[in-house]
């Protein structure tokens, strides 16, 4: 088995940090040593703040193909399959629960749990020619986890589409649905990864964490606790050093302050 290492790999550029997930022989699919090794890097990324910026990307020629059949079909055991899933429910869990936004960076296809990827990512941009699925029910095995982060990334109807069809969608139908923010050909593609990744980056890491923590807690609430919920997080945002001397340079019309992440 090749070392779970070279399977991920990462480089950082000021504060963004570049993952790549790196098997394209299989279009990178999430064996449980990928998991693995991705999980364990956004461990470590959660715990650096001098990252603000995370793109995950794949290596070859496409972004994801999802689950790695052979390795299923090769350990046909429950428990194999259990730790699994698990695996990559805990991995689509990182994602959400990490300090940083991730931007995915969509090329080739992203398809069943890739496309899971794309769809839990807070932004993505791919490349014109993308093309995205959940083509499980084409095969007998319903994409029932992927479901879970299309249903709440595009409409319900939508989403159903794709999951009862099995029929990949082109990068415009994936941005009109909300799936992506945007497509781009060819190396603009890259050039816009790099500006939106660096737009970010120039915030607030702190506040940064508190407003993407805020956006996933609330958007699971009823609306009376949603709003009761941010208020609270305003006003604790509010007391931040950061927005004491943001607000202060906004008023007094003078360039933002660097940041200091509290």
């Amino acid at each position: 088995m090749s070392d779970p290492q070279e399977m991920l790999l990462r480089q950082d550029d000021g504060p963004v940090a570049r993952l790549t997930l790196n098997r394209p022989g299989a279009y990178n699919a999430l064996s449980l040593a990928m998991m693995e090794a991705l999980i364990a890097e956004l461990d470590r990324l959660t715990d650096d703040t001098s990252i603000k910026c995370v793109v995950l990307e794949g290596a070859g020629r496409g972004f994801c193909a999802g689950h790695d059949l052979k390795e299923l079909q090769a350990n046909p055991g429950v428990a194999f399959r259990e730790q699994t899933f698990a695996t990559c429910s805990k991995l689509m869990l990182a994602i959400v629960g990490l300090r940083q936004p991730v931007i995915a960076k969509v090329h080739g296809i992203a398809t069943a749990a890739g496309c899971q990827l794309v769809a839990t990512c807070d932004l993505a941009l791919a490349d014109s020619s993308a093309r995205f699925g959940t083509p499980g029910v084409n095969i007998g095995l319903f994409c029932s986890t992927p479901m879970v982060a299309l249903s709440r990334a595009v409409h319900p109807k939508l989403a159903m589409e794709m999951l009862l069809t099995g029929q990949m969608i082109d990068a415009d139908r994936a941005e009109r649905i909300g799936l992506i923010n945007g497509h781009h050909a060819g190396d603009a593609l890259e050039e816009a990864v790099s500006t939106l990744a660096a737009t970010v980056a120039s915030k607030s890491g702190l506040v940064l964490k508190t407003g993407k923590e805020a956006f996933y807690q609330q958007v699971e609430m009823g609306l009376a606790d949603a709003y009761a919920h941010t208020s609270r997080v305003m006003v604790e945002n509010m007391g931040f050093m950061d927005a004491e001397q943001g607000i202060a340079a906004f008023i007094d019309k003078r360039n933002p302050p660097e940041w200091q992440n509290r």
